[in-house]
């Protein structure tokens, strides 16, 4: 067998970033133990957002890594570049800026988000007069918009300035996966001439051309049937400017609702907008494929006219400003699966490489973050000569259960998105559960801690399970809510509770108060399912209390959350 440093476990990422990436039809799984190519510890195919990050976590915790990042594209890349992943939420926020130490950068560099505002108005020029869901004021834990042009040329910088052999202008021509201690190979060619790298370990980082998960056809309908067009503007989208109205300004402290991710909802689909540092905004459909086809906002011109009738605001806008046009792209079917993203082989998937979501709560960098630190923790045991196996299944197991709890969020509902009262409480929901469980796991970094998923098994999956119960009520909900569309702004501060869990995340706590604090979140979730359940029932009667009697309110007992 091909011989390799059991003290320095070796990732190759595989990827671009940008481009599709041809692997060779004559590439095998069995690597040859012929040893012709340069050896390396680390590759990186792929030198997008994944594997630039992926590279200076590794880096950090191991310096003496020997990491190569082949990228087919160069830098700089243009400001605004036109790449998935823009706006950032607690998860990707806390890795970017606290795991990999860029909080100041983010903050000089990037927007500082308003967090995440939701405004039911399809149909509607006048978003003053409908239902708004948001913040008055910043939550404590910070979050992004992204310029993804601006932050990945820092990011390679930055990976240049460390030592990291980042190597652009570089095409994947095929690859071959060891199996056991035999070393993997990717056969790569630039402008220089073609080369061939080994290398201990492979991380998959090439976005939507997925490399790994294609030759492996490891590829999961998630049964998510939703499509998604954007486009950015080379002007920023003043919301705030549109209303003229004083006092509903005011209701944001500073009056900067630009600075969110803007959500405008109607059933079936959301309209994203986005502001970038640059001073472009991105604006965004995405929509259920059976309720709004793809064809009818699959181009510039097609997009415009679906927004004058959905979104007349947004669409009055862009028209002023369609000189102004960077850039159109859409994605047909982007949701899916993958049956298996580490592997005791020494390989890996991370990004889009390997599973993809939904934009609606801006996921993205989250499993990008949670990707990365697994990654890095396998290579981490690799190098200790610890067997791989036991770690990879436990690692496996989590990261699908996180994919599987956020895709109950989404698949299936985006009926509902025009509804305001069950999706206004939906989002509450929503956001609770991700603060009260996955937030507390990664911010008090116990994403690996296989003691502290022993000894919560049944709590957190009780939380999994309760979430699926939630997701199914308010589906069966829908259809009993009463049509309601208030001029008022539901303001999340004024919620004690939801300030208090998002403020919460922030506490250092020991390995006792890890457990007891997912204990509390568990039965504060419990609590606020209760409320809903007695809401839902208000309005659907009898045939909504049926299987879920066991979530009722006990007499007496305060509910937490009252819905519009």
């Amino acid at each position: 067998m091909a011989s390799h440093r059991r003290g320095r476990g070796a990732p190759i990422i595989v990827g671009n970033g940008r481009g599709t990436v041809t692997v060779t039809d004559h590439a095998t799984v069995n690597a040859p133990e012929a040893a012709s190519g340069s050896m390396h510890d680390v590759v990186i195919l792929g030198g997008g957002l994944a594997g630039l990050t992926l590279a200076l976590q590794l880096h950090d915790a191991y310096p003496d890594l020997d990491i190569v990042v082949l990228e087919r594209g160069t830098h700089p890349l243009p400001a605004a570049a036109h790449k998935v992943g823009e706006s950032t939420v607690d998860v990707g926020a806390h890795y970017f800026g606290e795991v990999l130490g860029l909080r100041d950068y983010l903050k000089r560099e990037h927007i500082l988000k308003f967090g995440l505002r939701y405004f039911f108005s399809d149909g509607r020029s006048d978003i003053d007069q409908v239902t708004e869901l948001g913040v008055s004021e910043v939550f404590p834990a910070p979050s992004y918009q992204l310029d993804r042009g601006i932050f990945e040329n820092f990011l390679g910088a930055e990976a240049h300035r460390r030592g990291i052999d980042l190597r652009e202008g570089t095409r994947v021509r095929g690859f071959d996966l060891g199996k056991g201690d035999a070393q993997h190979r990717v056969r790569c060619s630039s402008p220089e001439g073609d080369f061939e790298l080994d290398a201990r370990w492979l991380v998959d980082a090439s976005g939507r051309a997925g490399l790994v998960r294609r030759r492996l056809d490891l590829t999961v309908d998630n049964g998510h049937r939703v499509n998604a067009a954007w486009f950015r503007i080379d002007e920023r989208l003043q919301l705030d400017d549109w209303i003229d109205d004083p006092v509903w300004r005011a209701r944001c402290k500073p009056p900067e609702r630009w600075r969110s991710t803007n959500h405008l909802c109607g059933a079936g689909y959301w309209v994203w907008l986005i502001p970038l540092a640059s001073g472009a905004h991105s604006v965004g459909i995405v929509a259920d494929a059976a309720m709004h086809p793809l064809n009818t906002f699959n181009d510039f011109e097609r997009a415009l006219a679906w927004l004058e009738e959905h979104q007349p605001a947004v669409a009055r806008e862009v028209a002023k400003r369609r000189d102004k046009l960077l850039d159109f792209r859409f994605l047909k079917n982007y949701s899916h699966g993958c049956s298996k993203v580490f592997s005791a082989d020494r390989w890996a998937l991370t990004g889009e490489a390997g599973a993809f979501l939904d934009p609606f709560y801006s996921p993205g960098s989250d499993f990008i973050g949670i990707a990365n630190t697994f990654i890095c923790q396998l290579i981490g045991h690799d190098r200790a000569g610890t067997p791989l196996a036991p770690h990879v299944r436990l690692y496996e197991r989590l990261y699908q259960s996180f994919y599987d709890s956020m895709l109950a969020i989404f698949r299936g509902q985006y009926p509902l998105f025009g509804n305001v009262r069950v999706m206004a409480t939906k989002i509450i929901w929503d956001h609770a559960f991700y603060w009260g469980v996955l937030c507390q796991l990664v911010f008090q970094q116990r994403l690996g801690d296989a003691a502290l998923f022993a000894d919560l098994g049944t709590e957190l999956a009780y939380a999994q399970q309760l979430n699926e119960r939630m997701q199914q009520l308010f589906r069966d909900w829908h259809p009993f809510s009463p049509p309601t569309n208030q001029p008022v702004m539901l303001d999340q501060r004024e919620l004690p509770w939801f300030t208090a869990l998002n403020v919460a995340m922030h506490d250092t706590l020991d390995d006792a108060g890890v457990r007891a604090r997912l204990r509390e979140n568990v039965q504060l979730l419990r609590g606020l399912a209760a409320s809903i359940v007695e809401r839902a029932v208000f309005d659907g009667g009898e045939s909504l209390r049926e299987g879920h009697e066991d979530l009722l309110v006990e007499p007496g007992q305060p509910a937490l959350f009252v819905t519009p």
